[in-house]
């Protein structure tokens, strides 16, 4: 609704209209609803809001609310290296994702970071704390499930693993200088 390009579903963001009037950001993309995506890219967002975009696409008054959480979507994916470095690394086939597939390469050491989001439930933070320190493999928590999720063009992921050195150290840096502050 922002740029008007046609992007695959999954880089964008995506705002429904429930047959109740009830306006929400569906981070599975398959809820019910009349949809309207945005570019995750701040141009994007701003000419939607600007030329209220989303209020004409889903043919009612967005609430402010919809709005802010949009914007701290994108401040989060935008200014967020390790988000960042997350999708790139993803973009050079470096990452896998979602439990299974996480937990797989942690077993067959091929995965040299783990991330677990801050939102995963603590089963899932005590299993992979578990596996990575006993297969000698970092692992960080951090950000949501969301954005997580976002970072890599995808749904909700509790868990991604980092299967390349380089990226790896550069997302562990990063995170250290975070942490740090």
């Amino acid at each position: 609704v922002g740029c008007g390009e046609f992007k695959d579903k999954k880089s964008m963001i995506r705002v429904i209209k429930t047959n109740e009037d009830e306006i929400f950001l569906d981070d599975t993309g398959k809820k019910n609803g009349r949809g309207a995506y945005i570019c995750k890219t701040a141009g994007c967002l701003a000419k939607a809001i600007k030329n209220k975009g989303i209020d004409r696409s889903l043919k009612m008054k967005i609430p402010e609310n919809v709005y802010d959480e949009l914007i701290r979507r994108w401040i989060i994916l935008s200014q967020d290296s390790i988000l960042s470095m997350i999708g790139l690394a993803k973009r050079a086939g470096k990452v896998v994702s979602g439990e299974f597939s996480t937990e797989k390469a942690v077993k067959e050491n091929k995965a040299k970071l783990v991330i677990v989001s801050e939102d995963a439930s603590n089963n899932t933070k005590k299993l992979f704390s578990n596996k990575c320190f006993f297969y000698n493999i970092p692992v960080i928590m951090y950000s949501d499930k969301v954005s997580l999720g976002h970072s890599i063009g995808q749904e909700l992921r509790t868990s991604v693993g980092i299967i390349d050195e380089d990226f790896a150290k550069a997302i562990i840096s990063k995170y250290e200088k975070i942490d740090n502050k």
